[in-house]
């Protein structure tokens, strides 16, 4: 597992985190019951803080990605399709929120942007 840590980023690290693990769960590139690094092991890979990782291991596991036995690990929860449709649904959301801002910057019409997203999704 390969994480990359983006340190003049605005994005918290323990997000940074976070997101690219649920993307190597959404991509299968972990699958259900893939043990993930310790978490002291990870923190020493990143050259970052163990507290960093334990917290983005603890918020993947409120949001059901993963599950964590004491002594034994964290690993990968059983794959729910409906959340991983969920978050990708807000990650999409998030990415047209910031299309249609940049279009009104601009000064493109509401109407404007209705018709390019209507011909888009012709395509």
């Amino acid at each position: 597992m390969r994480i990359i840590i983006n340190n003049s980023s605005m994005i918290p690290i323990y997000e940074q985190i976070m997101e690219q693990i649920k993307l190597l769960i959404r991509s299968g590139e972990l699958k259900e019951k893939d043990n993930l690094p310790s978490v002291r092991t990870l923190a020493k890979e990143l050259k970052i803080s163990a507290l960093t990782v334990k917290k983005a291991y603890d918020s993947l596991e409120e949001e059901g990605f993963t599950v964590t036995i004491h002594g034994k690990g964290t690993y990968v929860a059983a794959v729910n399709q409906q959340l991983l449709l969920e978050e990708q649904k807000k990650e999409l959301e998030t990415d047209l929120e910031q299309a249609i801002s940049k279009g009104r910057r601009y000064g493109i019409s509401d109407e404007e942007i209705r018709s390019l997203v209507e011909l888009i999704l012709e395509v």
